[in-house]
Formats: C-alpha cells, sequence, structure tokens
C-alpha cells in the first residue's frame, strides 16, 4: 500500500539514505522482499527522487504546470 506523506523534519529515505527535510515529500510504502504489497509488509520510506527511480511517482502536466503525483498506478477502464 502506498501513502504519500509530508516529513516532520525527521524521515530518511530507505533507498539512499538521505533527510527528508521539514514540510518535504516522501512515501511509504508497504513490502515484503522489495516487492509492494497490499498490507503486511514492512513499511518503507521513500524520498522524491527514489520514488521516481522505482517508478512510484511521476510528473505529470495539469493545466500548464508539472505536478508530482505519487499515484502512478495503470488506471483501469470501466468494463462495459
Amino acid at each position: 500500500m502506498r501513502r504519500g506523506c509530508i516529513s516532520q523534519g525527521n524521515i530518511k529515505c530507505d533507498s539512499c539514505g538521505q533527510i527528508v527535510p521539514y514540510a518535504g515529500r516522501y512515501m511509504t510504502v508497504e513490502e515484503t522482499d522489495g516487492a509492494e504489497t497490499s498490507e503486511g509488509g514492512e513499511t518503507k520510506n521513500y524520498c522524491v527522487t527514489c520514488c521516481l527511480k522505482k517508478k512510484y511517482a511521476e510528473y505529470r502536466e495539469e493545466k500548464g504546470d508539472k505536478v508530482l503525483t505519487f499515484s502512478n498506478e495503470e488506471k483501469k477502464l470501466p468494463q462495459s
């Protein structure tokens, strides 16, 4: 399970070791053996750079501005 969060200044990225500064964005992901799970896995914290590398986040263009989006899961088409 993915959760986008805002740092209170004491969060360390579990991938690169970078400290996420106060009010910086990061993501928590539940993983088991490096693979994302829906629940019950180990909670990992990732900075924006690592989220982009792992494809947990992407920049999208909305109304002419680039916006960081943590939820880049494939959108499912409605079934007919």
